[in-house]
């Protein structure tokens, strides 16, 4: 099965501000795992950084903790001591990263923005022209057709709602053929039924494609629901990597003492969840 992800002694500072303070994490081919913690814990930096999308401390000043910085994807170096691989453009290719802004061309029909997801695989001057083959077209279509958007295939991206764009977003990283999936709140500005919708297709994706699944949430029913693992962070340390399942009110408080009321969730938003039923759960050591 082997690690898809391999973060050791990984530390990022912005000014004087530490994000992330000696982390280390692995995560298996296959897993889904939520990555949880308050405002300011350093989801989003860590995710930034396994993508490549930010470097992480030089080795000098990592080295003063220990720390060697270093983070591999797919067996393949990302960085290492603040040093990116120069060959970081071709391991882009396989991994796939949502935001919360869904990052589609709003001009765009929902068609064309999920084609984009090839560019990384066709030359350059096919993709500038736009000159997409039918093939192609129809991959987008079946990918659309995953997460139940094909039929809104020729609209535009700013016709559609928040989650709608978000199921699409997820549509264009299967249509890249990404092998590791890195969701950073991808649900946090969506109602809870939306949210559902999203998580729910990031699962059935994980289950039926093996695509591993890193989702960074701010609110704990969703990890519990959907994640069999949870990476908890606090002030830019892991303090909690393990099942979903414990996570109960009781144990967040330990965790994060006042900052846990951000991420128990609400009885109202929790039935949006627990009320309807979700796709079984891969174990945590499934492999791709």
């Amino acid at each position: 099965m082997g690690s898809a992800i391999k973060v050791d002694g990984l530390s990022k500072t912005f000014r004087k501000h530490r994000a992330l303070n000696n982390v280390s994490l692995t995560v298996d081919r296959g897993e889904m795992v939520a990555l949880i913690g308050a405002s300011g814990s350093g989801k989003s930096t860590l995710i930034r950084l396994i993508s490549g999308l930010e470097r992480g401390d030089k080795t000098g000043a990592a080295s003063q903790a220990g720390n060697s910085g270093r983070i591999q994807v797919l067996g393949s170096p990302v960085q290492d001591g603040g040093q990116l691989n120069r060959s970081i453009r071709n391991l882009r290719a396989r991994i796939g990263v949502i935001f919360q802004q869904f990052n589609l061309v709003n001009r765009l029909s929902l068609l064309t923005n999920v084609v984009l997801g090839v560019l990384g695989r066709i030359p350059a001057w096919r993709g500038t022209l736009g000159l997409f083959t039918r093939e192609e077209k129809m991959l987008a279509m079946e990918a659309l057709r995953r997460v139940g958007m094909d039929q809104y295939a020729g609209q535009r991206a700013s016709t559609l709602s928040g989650g709608q764009q978000q199921r699409a977003a997820i549509a264009r990283a299967l249509m890249q053929g990404a092998e590791v999936l890195l969701a950073d709140e991808p649900i946090a500005s969506l109602d809870p039924e939306s949210a559902r919708r999203v998580m729910e297709n990031m699962a059935r994706i994980n289950r039926e494609d093996g695509i591993t699944i890193v989702v960074s949430l701010h609110q704990v029913a969703y990890a519990m629901r959907y994640c069999p693992r949870t990476v908890a962070l606090r002030a830019g340390e892991v303090v909690y990597d393990g099942p979903s399942e414990a996570l109960t009110p009781s144990f967040l408080r330990e965790l994060y003492g006042a900052d846990s009321e951000e991420l128990v969730m609400d009885e109202t938003l929790s039935g949006a969840i627990h009320g309807v039923e979700a796709p079984q759960q891969m174990p945590i050591a499934a492999t791709a």
